[in-house]
């Protein structure tokens, strides 16, 4: 009993060592992670200035732990098995980028930069359709499901149990029921509703697999999520884009109370196609679903003898956070670095790693003309008000930005000389780049990127050019709060 007291006793009095300890291990940890300096600061402050509250949320949401390295050990493996294969490929591919080279000059570097980094080989002979908003995508994707007659590979973030999911699962159903081979990857964050109803399911026809579940003892993973949205059917046809299943993304006239989503998303037929295959089988491998072999039937044909169904040069930049660099983002710095007239991108988040922020404003200031569209209203408070600090230097330097009204703008989309276009899940922000699964599709195509550009036009049409007079004019209270979120920019 009287050591109980005097060891109460005791930690009444010295209970501050431990905790200094705690804090000092962890805040060598953060540097001893060579973090992003900006990076760096932002937790140290969050730890030290939020006691206990910090802490957790360092837990939560800032460490690497092990699974990023057991990432990077996962990627290094795959990369072993499709060795073989990429030598194999070497003649057709360098032939690839001396066709590219050809059609547009140094943007081809793209293309040469995701074939020397192992990300993804080049391919010719595509067929790329772009589709805007779900109106356009849905119908051809429910459509391509119908047809399907060997398998249907499904991976995405958000799928939910409403009008679209429902008819997207009975179609799963149907098809699998036929003999067709069926697997779904969903994010297990992203979609938790998916994830409920499934597991009350105990009849099901096809596999599904959720990605790095979310539990009490994971939670410290839950930071790294699957964003991706792909299809890929009968190993011909792919479809990559903004757009998760949901009836969001289906603008219904006579529902006039619902925000209008704006995004984009392709379909895709040809060689490229084997590359999203590939893809899709890495992230079935790494969430632990049933092993099934690239040889049997899901590689209909072997490169480079598969049919052409196009022109378009279409390679494919998948990221996340056992990757060697930031693909995505170094993808994109390549294509801003070789432009020659024009620009145009789209995104519903603007959190630029430093140097994207630079390469804008270079480029604008250089004499190209760069224009950014934004959604005037974004669904994450935090999120726009850090995007709104950012623009301020741009408005400096020349680039032009154009606040989105008509409703929530979704779409992921670059635009460069009207000759290079990518379209995927990336939006501009760090956490697409550094933590999230992401893929966007690199594509060289006259059609497609005269399409894009003329639909940013008319996006124009329901947007509002900001000025830097314009900005300087807002409220002070509110650019205040501009600043505050931008300090948890490199935390979102």
């Amino acid at each position: 009993m009287e050591f109980t007291q005097e060891l109460l006793q005791f930690l009444k009095q010295w209970y501050w060592i431990p905790i200094v300890f705690l804090y000092l291990g962890v805040l060598s940890t953060i540097l001893i992670e060579n973090r992003n300096p900006t990076k760096t600061l932002s937790w140290i402050l969050v730890i030290v200035f939020l006691p206990v509250v910090g802490l957790l949320i360092y837990y939560l949401f800032g460490q690497k732990f092990n699974k990023v390295r057991r990432l990077k050990r996962v990627n290094d493996a795959q990369m072993m098995r499709l060795k073989k294969e990429w030598q194999r490929l070497e003649p057709y591919m360098e032939q690839n980028l001396v066709r590219i080279s050809d059609r547009i000059g140094t943007l081809s570097r793209v293309f040469t930069f995701l074939k020397n980094e192992r990300v993804s080989s080049p391919t010719t002979g595509n067929s790329v359709k772009l589709l805007i908003n779900g109106e356009e995508k849905f119908p051809e994707f429910l459509k391509s499901l119908r047809e399907a007659r060997h398998s249907i590979h499904l991976e995405y973030y958000i799928f939910e149990v409403d009008t679209i999911g429902k008819e997207v699962l009975s179609l799963l159903e149907e098809k699998a029921k036929e003999g067709v081979f069926v697997r779904l990857l969903i994010d297990s964050f992203g979609s938790p509703g998916l994830v409920k109803y499934l597991s009350r399911r105990k009849d099901l026809s096809f596999e599904y697999h959720h990605f790095f579940p979310v539990t009490f003892t994971s939670m410290g993973n839950s930071n790294y999520r699957n964003h991706r949205k792909v299809a890929v059917i009968d190993a011909e046809i792919g479809y990559i884009g903004g757009m998760n299943i949901s009836d969001r993304y289906i603008n219904d006239p006579a529902n006039s109370t619902a925000v209008f989503w704006r995004d984009t998303s392709v379909r895709i037929e040809g060689p490229a196609v084997t590359m999203l295959q590939i893809g899709f089988w890495n992230s079935w491998n790494l969430a632990d679903g049933t092993p099934f072999q690239l040889s049997e039937g899901y590689l209909l044909h072997q490169m480079p003898h598969i049919e052409k169904k196009g022109s378009a040069a279409v390679s494919f930049v998948e990221s996340d956070p056992g990757s060697l660099g930031p693909f995505n983002m170094e993808a994109i710095l390549v294509g801003l670095g070789e432009a020659d007239r024009k620009i145009q991108l789209v995104t519903p988040y603007y959190v630029p790693s430093d140097e994207l922020a630079t390469a804008l404003k270079v480029a604008a200031a250089s004499g190209l003309e760069v224009e950014l569209m934004l959604p005037e209203k974004s669904d994450s408070f935090i999120v726009q008000h850090a995007s709104l600090s950012f623009i301020k230097p741009l408005l400096e330097r020349g680039v032009k930005v154009y606040f989105y009204k008509k409703g929530f703008i979704h779409a992921k989309t670059i635009n460069i000389d009207g000759k290079l276009s990518y379209i995927g899940t990336v939006n501009l922000d760090t956490r697409s780049f550094y933590i999230n699964y992401e893929i966007a599709a690199v594509i060289s195509d006259d059609t497609v990127c005269r399409q894009l550009e003329e639909q940013f036009e008319r996006d124009k049409e329901d947007c509002e050019r900001m000025t830097l007079i314009e900005w300087k004019k807002r409220n002070v209270w509110k650019r205040g709060l501009d600043s505050v979120c931008r300090l948890l920019a490199p935390l979102l």
